[in-house]
């Protein structure tokens, strides 16, 4: 149930600052955050990361809905006490249904965090809970990987 509601809260989070910058930002126009380091810059993105295969919009349509699927599953069939990995499959999950939910309802993806510090593509909320949650996928079968060796 926690993580239902932990993927739920993090969707939620997603949409509504998309949202908020939708509405209160203009487009391509950049808003300093934290100087020097992170600027908000309202962009679509009808491709995937660093828009990658930028407008193709059935093909993310037909991997979204497979990634949906398997996610899900994955969670359903993991073990109850591989609370890490199964965190792990919550932020992908949520990562990767914000994203679905601008591609499904706008037919692109709002961008928006700016790393003014380096050159790195403007991204959004949900990137980064995908990015979080392949950190801990990895983090997690480290630990399984050590646990079976030490048995």
């Amino acid at each position: 149930m926690i993580y239902w509601l932990l993927c739920a809260i993090l969707i939620i989070g997603d949409q509504g600052l998309k949202f908020y910058v939708t509405n209160n930002i203009a487009p391509m126009s950049v808003h300093e955050f934290i100087p020097g380091l992170l600027s908000i810059t309202h962009i679509t993105n009808t491709g995937a990361a660093w828009s990658m295969l930028e407008g193709k919009m059935m093909f993310f349509y037909l991997i979204t809905i497979i990634a949906v699927i398997v996610l899900v599953y994955l969670f359903v069939k993991a073990d109850k006490k591989e609370y890490l990995y199964r965190f792990s499959l919550i932020f992908l999950l949520a990562g990767t249904l914000g994203n679905a939910i601008d591609r499904f309802s706008r037919h692109f993806v709002v961008d928006m965090f700016n790393l003014d510090f380096m050159n790195f593509p403007i991204f959004n909320l949900a990137d980064t809970y995908i990015t979080v949650g392949v950190i801990l996928i990895i983090v997690s079968l480290i630990i399984q990987v050590a646990g079976e060796k030490n048995n």
